[in-house]
């Protein structure tokens, strides 16, 4: 905006635009020839799991990319609700019912996570155990009865003739085929059950946490199990005959998206191996591989990513993971090649057999752990028949082992998890000026993920200028602008008077820059009293507001998966997050002129907490802020359909909690009469430990009110 806003070079004068009344507000704002919306991606269809490609190029350097790891590792932990990660008890299991067979034993393990909840799954050991043991982490994934899966005599037959086992045993019960194969090969084994599978039946897997509060607290499945996987972990690496540093995971189809997000967020695995998981097309079709956030701008790929340089591996079949060689593995092999060890990943693809963990992959998955978990086997594994399990003899639930009375409903775990949330964040907020950079660490990284990373700056962003016109003392530049390669296009509007001296007042108004004048294309007067007092005033069309809708149409708002809006959220940001980005992005032009000095924000109408929230993430790129929060509660949101839904914000805070990060820098917050009181309060609270000046007016502000207050 270096020319837009002095001047120096005019596209276009249009003397008549401001002096025509039959143009209208809309008329004079509007940058783009009639009819034509901007050039946004954000306009077209929204992205979802199973969209054939998603797209993710690794960055060229390590630095770089230990600066990307560190932000998608912060977005898995806050969109799975584990930021900041909750305590978790130490290990006390119930285990019990050990079963001998010839070189192995299978015990039964009832484990205490969250209050009332509970992991099942067994235990393998082999008899001739050398310990301390490499120890494996098996997830089991989404097959029919999963730790008791069985695929009846015809279908192993068909399995057999197909190539990928060689014994009935394994044909029927692959998933216990895989515990006993490293069982034998001298691991421990511990296999446990994905929430409401097999022995864990206290919550269906189909119900999932899908409401809107649990939406505004990101109470999720993918975070229940993920948080049961670090506890399944814990218990594992507290056993007695376990070598801690030996400890490997590995899962199939569901199963592997949980070793994914376990080895993506915790150090303590060595090796690893996500079976028919991980590719760049379809990125997990159930609840508990979906979470708000999560894949936004990334795919399941980077997230796998974050395991480098640990030896990972992966196979792919005749599904989504069938092109996992040429999609998926180049990107991953770029990342481990900035380590220096390019060899420390693999993967290979078996399009002969359907979507499976059989004999052909788990043999390569022994290979890669005897290597890398230094089993010592001098040659390849090669699996052998063996007794199966039962239901009766695999459960850990008998009438002397009953499910403890301490059990709770998904209800009650809920109101578990609000509990803690809450007293998590009471303990967070600062009650001295020492204390208020911890509270803006945690908040801000949470912020980031949900709303945007910031002020963008210099190569970060995109301008194109289009006309200046000059009518009634004052200039009008007209440009687009967005973030550089994110096909964004925002529609901008800066009125400079002839005594600009280098303060910018970026107004937003829930009509767009079209606000900012009246019906006969004058700007309004709060607008004039800005510019008569040396301010320029700039406003901008964010997403769907002003140009990006068209004439006598409503907002096309986005429609969210009624099931779980996790598959909506996951991959695209919610309305609200898109129009804080958009303002960051004016602001981040803004500062990068060099004729603007001082950057001031207005927020009126139903866009004040736009300008609220986009404010608390600027930092200290913006001076005075008066805003109307217009007596917003996100505890209020009741509907997915509500265009002010922000996921995640009740869990940190509300409005007050995140609108905090602003301090201690200049804030004028209006409308706040009507805010509830526990939304409302972390504001003052954080203001007040910061020694910053903020001021509170209970009823909303007209536009001249704000000007006032500005001018003050």
């Amino acid at each position: 905006m270096k020319q837009a806003l002095c001047g120096l070079v005019a596209v276009a004068v249009i003397a008549s635009a401001l002096a025509s009344p039959a143009n209208g507000g809309a008329k004079v704002s509007n940058t783009l020839p009639d009819g034509q919306l901007p050039k946004d991606s954000r306009l077209g269809k929204p992205r979802e799991l199973r969209d054939k490609f998603h797209p993710w190029s690794p960055p060229k350097t390590q630095e770089l990319w230990k600066r990307e790891a560190a932000s998608i590792r912060e977005r898995v932990l806050v969109s799975t609700g584990l930021w900041p990660m909750p305590p978790r008890p130490e290990p006390q299991p119930i285990i019990h019912g050990k079963i001998e067979r010839d070189d192995y034993t299978v015990e039964k393990v009832i484990l205490p996570t969250a209050p009332g909840h509970f992991v099942t799954g067994n235990l393998y050991r082999p008899k001739s155990i050398k310990a301390p043991a490499p120890a494996v982490l098996s997830p089991h994934g989404h097959w029919k009865d999963a730790r008791f899966y069985d695929a009846g005599e015809e279908q192993a037959k068909k399995i057999i003739e197909g190539g990928g086992e060689s014994h009935m045993s394994a044909a029927r019960h692959h998933v216990q085929a895989r515990m006993v194969g490293l069982a034998r090969m001298g691991c421990v084994v511990f296999h446990y059950d994905m929430v409401g599978y097999s022995d864990s039946k206290q919550i269906k897997h189909s119900a999932g946490f899908t409401d809107v509060e649990a939406l505004l607290r990101l109470q999720n499945f993918m975070g229940l199990q993920t948080y049961n996987s670090l506890c399944a972990l814990d218990f594992l690496t507290s056993l007695p005959d376990v070598d801690p540093k030996r400890i490997g995971v590995t899962g199939a189809s569901g199963g592997g998206t949980q070793t994914f997000m376990l080895c993506a967020i915790d150090d303590r695995p060595a090796a690893a191996f996500p079976a028919v998981m991980v590719s760049a097309d379809m990125q997990g079709g159930c609840i508990c591989e979906n979470a708000s956030y999560l894949r936004q701008g990334i795919n399941n790929v980077a997230i796998a990513a974050l395991f480098a340089p640990r030896p990972m591996a992966l196979s792919g079949a005749n599904d989504w993971t069938k092109e996992i060689e040429t999609k998926g593995l180049p990107e991953l092999k770029q990342i481990y090649t900035l380590y220096g060890k390019p060899q420390y990943v693999a993967a290979t693809a078996y399009p002969q057999f359907g979507h499976n963990y059989n004999q052909v992959a788990r043999e390569m998955m022994y290979a890669w752990f005897n290597e890398h978990l230094k089993i010592g086997l001098d040659q390849p594994y090669r699996e052998t028949d063996f007794e199966p399990f039962s239901r009766d003899e695999l459960t850990v639930f008998d009438d002397q082992h009953q499910l403890p009375q301490t059990a709770t409903t998904a209800e009650d775990l809920r109101r578990a998890i609000t509990r803690y949330q809450d007293q998590t964040y009471e303990r967070l907020l600062p009650t001295s000026k020492d204390e208020v950079e911890r509270y803006a660490k945690t908040i801000r990284a949470a912020a980031n993920v949900m709303l945007d990373s910031g002020v963008p700056t210099g190569d970060q962003l995109e301008r194109e200028d289009l006309e200046t016109s000059s009518e009634g003392g004052f200039d009008l530049y007209k440009l687009l602008v967005g973030r550089a390669g994110a096909g964004e296009q925002i529609p901008v509007i800066a009125l400079v008077s002839p005594d600009f001296s280098g303060d910018a007042v970026l107004w937003i108004h829930p009509e767009g820059k079209a606000g900012l004048f009246d019906d006969n294309g004058k700007p309004l007067h709060a607008v004039n009293e800005l510019l008569e007092s040396g301010y320029a005033v700039v406003g901008a069309d964010l997403y769907l507001t002003g140009e990006f809708v068209a004439d006598g149409e409503k907002p096309n708002y986005p429609k969210i998966n009624e099931k779980y809006a996790g598959y909506t959220f996951g991959y695209n940001r919610p309305v609200l997050s898109n129009r804080v980005r958009d303002i960051l992005t004016v602001i981040g032009t803004l500062i990068e002129d060099e004729n603007v000095g001082t950057v001031h924000l207005i927020g009126t109408g139903e866009a004040g907490p736009w300008a609220l929230l986009a404010r608390a993430l600027a930092g200290d790129r913006i001076d005075k802020t008066v805003v109307d929060a217009g007596g917003l509660g996100f505890s209020r949101i009741k509907s997915l359909d509500d265009p002010m839904l922000l996921p995640g914000a009740l869990r940190y805070g509300g409005l007050g909690g995140i609108a905090a990060l602003a301090a201690p820098e200049k804030l004028i917050v209006a409308g706040t009469k009507n805010i509830p009181e526990r939304e409302l309060e972390p504001l003052k609270r954080v203001y007040n430990a910061a020694g910053g000046k903020l001021t509170l007016i209970d009823d909303d502000l007209t536009m001249k009110q704000a000007a006032d207050r500005l001018l003050e």
